[in-house]
């Protein structure tokens, strides 16, 4: 089978790091572990392309690159992973007409985008794509309700969001190892957060949590925070960090994705609030290696941590109950190693990309082959009306 593949947000040239990135690397992979051909269909990015000169100036030449591609590969199906008012797919469902299936993979949907000016000719494009969609394809809870109102008529599918656990597991031996190039003395705890230094919901989890800890250092001296990852944001999120922890925070720059496992077990916590997360692929991970969560109990965190089980979720969003919230782990720590032990349970039971994937794979395999015994049907009932005349 040939797959043609789009990602309209963060084609596969885009270097930036994110969760969307990791779950869109992952589908790919899994694809080509089933034998299946694959070629992303288009790198123009259209996240706010309708707002942007220099991305409509591109548009024509990005069209005549897409068409042209689709037509030498000539793939049995169209997959466009992560399609929203932001970031439309605004190629694949026209291009494909009714020639093969077309399926959206976490597609998203808010009809309040309509009604602002800003947003309402992606929010347009994107009801377009889903209501040409054979097949929606949903990781998100939330996302499900939405698109089931939408149109209750499509065939929809929750497959919830994976990693491949061998890649994040405990490395106590790297752990060791780093804890002593980064000289951390051996009676501190340490807490680990990644992240994109950004605006918006990045830059308020951060500090959150920089206000949280404040209020933790009046409790205990003996921690540092890890903090992994860069942005825009870098110079007033330290400066922020400084001032609130003085020498109790540590920035490690950009770490390599395949190298995080090792930061994760030499971590006691994973520390990210996830205010306004949708999912975060970072709590799977820090899971994976055995490193219990504490967050804040959003409608996304919720899906990716077990609260009570793999981690603490807490709520309402209180710095002083999330800081109150890591003084129990770190007071416990029976309980706390209990977690990091159940988190490796939780990933391989609901969250194993091997397992989850190929779901995927195998429910777009059978839209495949269901509308491939259609087409021959057809094509052999008009043989025979021939043949009789």
């Amino acid at each position: 089978m040939k797959v043609a593949f789009a990602f309209p947000n963060k084609p596969l040239n885009l270097k930036t790091p994110s969760g969307d990135r990791t779950i869109a690397n992952g589908i790919v992979e899994s694809f080509e572990r089933h034998g299946h051909l694959w070629q992303e269909m288009t790198d123009f990015r259209t996240r706010w392309f309708w707002l942007n000169l220099s991305h409509l100036v591109k548009l024509p030449l990005a069209l005549h690159k897409t068409v042209k591609c689709y037509k030498d590969f000539r793939p049995h199906v169209w997959v466009t992973y992560h399609s929203y008012y932001k970031s439309p797919d605004i190629f694949g469902w026209w291009l494909t007409s009714n020639s093969i299936p077309y399926v959206l993979i976490q597609p998203m949907r808010a009809r309040k985008r309509l009604r602002v000016a800003r947003t309402k000719i992606g929010a347009l494009i994107n009801d377009m794509a889903i209501r040409r969609a054979d097949m929606l394809i949903s990781n998100n809870l939330k996302d499900l309700e939405a698109l089931r109102v939408f149109v209750p008529e499509k065939p929809l599918c929750y497959i919830p969001p994976g990693i491949f656990p061998e890649r994040f597991s405990t490395n106590t031996e790297v752990a060791s190892y780093l804890r002593s190039k980064l000289s951390i003395p051996y009676d501190a705890f340490v807490l680990l957060t990644v992240s994109r230094f950004r605006e918006g919901a990045k830059w308020k989890s951060l500090k959150f949590l920089f206000k949280s800890l404040e209020i933790l250092l009046r409790m205990r001296k003996n921690f540092l925070l890890l903090v992994i990852g860069s942005g825009p944001m870098e110079l007033r999120l330290k400066k922020w960090a400084y001032q609130a922890l003085q020498d109790r925070v540590m920035f490690l720059g950009e770490i390599n994705r395949w190298e995080l496992s090792s930061y994760y077990s030499l971590a006691d916590l994973f520390v990210f609030p996830g205010i306004g997360e949708s999912l975060g692929m970072v709590y799977l991970e820090a899971q994976s290696c055995g490193c219990p969560v504490v967050a804040l109990d959003g409608e996304g965190v919720r899906q990716v941590v077990s609260n009570g089980r793999t981690g603490i979720l807490v709520s309402p969003e209180d710095p002083m109950a999330y800081a109150e919230a890591i003084e129990f782990l770190l007071n416990n720590p029976n309980i706390r190693i209990g977690m990091g032990e159940e988190g490796k349970k939780f990933i391989l039971e609901s969250h194993n990309a091997h397992v989850n994937n190929a779901l995927l794979v195998k429910v777009i395999e059978e839209l495949v082959m269901k509308r491939e015994g259609s087409t021959s049907k057809k094509w052999e009932s008009a043989r025979k009306l021939l043949h009789s005349i």
